[in-house]
């Protein structure tokens, strides 16, 4: 018989000052464990991850680094969870959270008292795990723009005008929520149009302003200027998205000090960075 595919699920180990670590209670297996559940269809793990930890805890979290995934069996077949370290955005009050049949206790607990009270050990080493990274980090997401019309299709001048196919606004519309789990409040661009297009769904969704540079263009990027902007970023408090092209990517990587990532249209790396240097890297390849 073919092997069953594995139930797909998301979570993450949330952290608050004082080294407090949010768990939850489900009463159906009488357990302590972290937020988390499974991927609707279709859904990025990271935007489930932040989708699940609010509907258990009432939080609204951002992702930092990923931790190492967990697979156990589950009637009769696999299990995933992938999970990542969070912190709250805003308040982090679970006290008003409304209690139900799924989840009926949602507490934050210092480390060592979080450690015992969780009910596995697969858990109990996830926790360690994250314990080490728990300094609050930001993300910076490299992104090269999406899916374009092709250079010998376009016959217009110049090819910064170049726009997205229908499948590169697809791509566009679905990075709104994965750019969300990474609380990505500034928006770098190439002044070229099909990474602009490449951004402008998010911005449309949140209100942050696009800042477009001729620096980061296929035609005008050199060393210098993605150096100064890479720089910028990394010193900004902020979570931001740097979005551009293929033939600029290497300066960009070089610039974070990460090993070159041949980018396919719409994938990006998320570069996690603290104090102005790159503590943890991930690559998605699709949004």
């Amino acid at each position: 018989m073919p092997q069953r595919r594995d139930v797909l699920a998301a979570g993450a180990v949330v952290f608050r000052p004082g080294r407090r670590v949010l768990l939850v209670h489900r009463p159906r297996y009488d357990d302590w464990s972290f937020p988390k559940g499974k991927l609707d269809p279709g859904e990025h793990a990271a935007v489930a991850a932040v989708r699940e930890v609010a509907e258990e805890t009432g939080l609204h979290v951002r992702l930092g680094p990923p931790l190492d995934s967990q697979r156990y069996p589950v009637d009769a077949r696999g299990k995933t969870v992938h999970y990542w370290v969070g912190w709250p955005v805003g308040d982090d009050d679970v006290s008003g959270y409304l209690v139900n049949d799924e989840i009926d206790d949602v507490v934050w607990l210092p480390y060592d008292d979080a450690i015992e009270r969780l009910s596995y050990e697969r858990d109990r080493a996830t926790l360690a795990a994250a314990r080490r990274l728990r300094k609050q980090t930001r993300a910076l997401v490299v992104l090269r723009h999406g899916k374009a019309r092709s250079r010998k299709a376009w016959t217009k001048k110049p090819d910064q005008l170049r726009p997205l196919l229908s499948l590169g606004h697809d791509q566009a519309q679905r990075l709104v929520t994965l750019l969300a789990a990474y609380d990505v409040t500034r928006l770098v661009t190439s002044s070229s149009t099909r990474c602009v297009q490449t951004l402008q769904p998010y911005a449309d969704s949140t209100g942050w302003d696009l800042e477009a540079h001729d620096g980061l263009t296929e035609e005008e990027a050199t060393k210098k200027s993605v150096d100064v902007l890479i720089g910028d970023l990394l010193e900004d408090r902020r979570s931001s998205v740097l979005c551009t092209h293929r033939p600029v990517l290497p300066r960009v990587f070089e610039a974070l000090g990460v090993e070159d990532e041949k980018l396919d249209p719409g994938a990006m790396l998320v570069a996690h960075h603290r104090k102005g240097r790159v503590v943890s890297a991930e690559i998605y390849t699709r949004p």
